[in-house]
Formats: structure tokens, C-alpha cells, sequence
């Protein structure tokens, strides 16, 4: 028989690799939904984006560029499983 201490312990230990996988996938989807809304405001054209720019001297200013910038910073999770395919994770 198991004792509710333990059957606790079980069950965080398997909460943990639930949400450690599911934060991996979300990390995964980051990349390309950021793209994809750089791609579909740019063919769109944002009318507030232009304002946004307007105001701003800076070539980083608007919609696009964020997203494209919030795509690379989340390609990491790409570059993680494309080294742990390849078997290169510090083995």
C-alpha cells in the first residue's frame, strides 16, 4: 500500500515533467507564430504602424521589426532541438 506522502510526491514529480513539456512546446510555437505575425502584419499593413513610426527616428520602430526581434529571441528552443538531434548536446 502506498502512503499519501509518497502518491504525493509521485504526482508532483509527474506535474513537473508536465509542465517542463509543455514549456518546451510553448517555447517551440513561440518562433513561428512571432513570424508569422511579422509576415501577416507586413502584407496587411498596419495603419497604426505607420503612425508608430512616424514619431520614432528609429529603424527598430513598429510592428515588424518587433516581431521579427521577438522570432529570433525565441529561436532558441529551435537551436536546442536541432543540436539535440544531431547529438551535439554535450555529449
Amino acid at each position: 500500500m502506498t502512503s499519501p506522502v509518497s502518491a504525493t510526491a509521485g504526482a508532483s514529480r509527474d506535474g513537473v515533467v508536465a509542465a517542463r513539456h509543455l514549456a518546451r512546446w510553448l517555447g517551440l510555437a513561440a518562433t513561428p507564430t512571432f513570424a508569422s505575425m511579422a509576415a501577416l502584419t507586413a502584407m496587411l499593413g498596419g495603419g497604426q504602424d505607420m503612425l508608430c513610426a512616424a514619431g520614432h527616428a528609429s529603424v527598430l520602430g513598429g510592428m515588424v521589426p518587433m516581431y521579427l526581434l521577438m522570432s529570433a529571441f525565441h529561436s532558441a528552443a529551435w537551436l536546442r532541438l536541432i543540436s539535440e538531434r544531431r547529438g551535439g548536446v554535450g555529449r
